[in-house]
């Protein structure tokens, strides 16, 4: 049993974090087809997952992964150093390097671990990291590790970088500049051509999170195939959980880089590998993105349908979050929403800052216009006060 001070620490904690209406719970979902998930027996049209293009329930990659499994085994049976590197592992890796136009790949048990991994592995105390504002948690968690001299930099914003990068890039030996590609909250892009041309002139690393973009933006490739120039980026961190349907996370680089983290990257190193089922199906959903460039249009599509509809600017990705401030206010315009048969997600605070909490809507390849259109319909009730 713990201790006195442990519980009350634990009680004070989730008292404040119900005062705040940050409380959570967590809620079992059947996930169905055509973007339906059943909650306590109630089916919803769900504009919440990051399931971009539908393929965690595809036929032909549920049958990869049976295969997968069938021929390899549940699990992987040790970390990938030891004997948990299966034989499909070469062939992901191979078409993950050359969708992202890289030497070399390196598979994670997820995107969190590549971040939190490969950071804290290539930085040290003597060295200095610069990072978005709104970067993922892992991003910040993996420079934290790092004993590197962190510092943010406004959202997007190129002229403040520069100014962080003049007052403190000479004090430190290495540097790496990080950021998102699609940011999860906001759905906007980073301005990767102006950063990669920012690397060069300071003697840099440039690290991008591309967890939302790859399968959905561009060519499939990622939100850096979407500009006129292709941004010089050094290390692709990218994720096998939202448009590929799967689980995992992976590394793209060159083959020293590649080389290296499989030395010295703990959370690859110390960890399981996959089970051949995930990497069996992630295969599968590579191949249908690499057929079907049809596919990887329609998440944005949709998005942008929506956006008319409700009057908004034009999105860059498939994510449109609607920001409300108020914890009480989004949590209460979800549940409005929910008993209207939708499920949009209300974002607040720790995963969002303060005074900015939000509907946040992913719209995916199966959304029709028909679903759209209601949706549009019944948040305009929902937030101008008809529901």
């Amino acid at each position: 049993m713990y201790n006195h001070s442990f519980k009350s620490f634990i009680k004070n904690k989730l008292k404040e974090i119900s005062k705040k209406n940050q409380f959570r719970e967590i809620t079992t979902t059947y996930r169905k087809r055509n973007n339906i998930v059943e909650r306590e027996k109630n089916k919803l049209v769900s504009f919440s997952c990051n399931d971009y293009l539908s393929l965690s329930l595809n036929k032909k990659v549920i049958e990869a992964a049976k295969t997968a499994t069938h021929k390899y085994g549940a699990g992987s049976g040790a970390s990938r150093l030891i004997t948990g590197n299966n034989p499909l592992y070469e062939k992901l890796e191979s078409m993950l390097a050359k969708l992202k136009n890289t030497e070399a790949c390196c598979v994670f048990g997820s995107g969190y671990l590549a971040n939190l991994g490969v950071i804290s592995a290539l930085m040290s105390n003597k060295d200095i990291i610069f990072i978005d504002e709104l970067s993922h948690s892992s991003t910040y968690l993996g420079a934290k590790l790092s004993n590197a001299k962190v510092i943010k930099f406004k959202h997007n914003d190129i002229v403040n970088l520069k100014k962080l990068i003049k007052t403190y890039r000479a004090k430190f030996q290495k540097c790496l500049i990080v950021t998102e590609g699609v940011f999860s909250m906001d759905g906007d892009i980073s301005p990767q051509d102006e950063i990669s041309e920012i690397t060069k002139n300071c003697d840099a690393m440039f690290l991008l999170d591309d967890a939302h973009g790859l399968g959905i933006l561009g060519d499939g490739s990622g939100s850096n195939s979407i500009f006129k120039k292709k941004p010089s980026v050094d290390i692709y961190i990218g994720t096998l959980s939202k448009s590929l349907g799967s689980y995992g996370g992976f590394v793209c680089g060159n083959k020293t880089l590649i080389k290296f983290i499989v030395n010295r990257c703990r959370t690859q190193i110390y960890t399981t590998g996959l089970p051949p089922g995930v990497i069996g199906a992630t295969i599968k959903a590579l191949e249908i993105i690499n057929k079907r460039k049809d596919l990887i249009k329609k998440p944005l599509e949709n998005a942008k349908y929506f956006c008319k509809l409700m009057n908004f600017d034009v999105p860059s990705s498939p994510i449109v979050p609607i920001i409300l401030g108020e914890e009480k206010k989004v949590i209460k315009i979800s549940n409005k929403l929910l008993a209207q048969n939708f499920l949009v997600g209300a974002i607040r605070p720790p995963t969002v800052p303060e005074k900015s909490s939000r509907l946040r809507l992913a719209f995916n390849s199966s959304h029709t216009r028909i679903q759209i259109k209601k949706l549009s319909k019944v948040l305009k009730e929902a937030m101008f006060g008809k529901l």
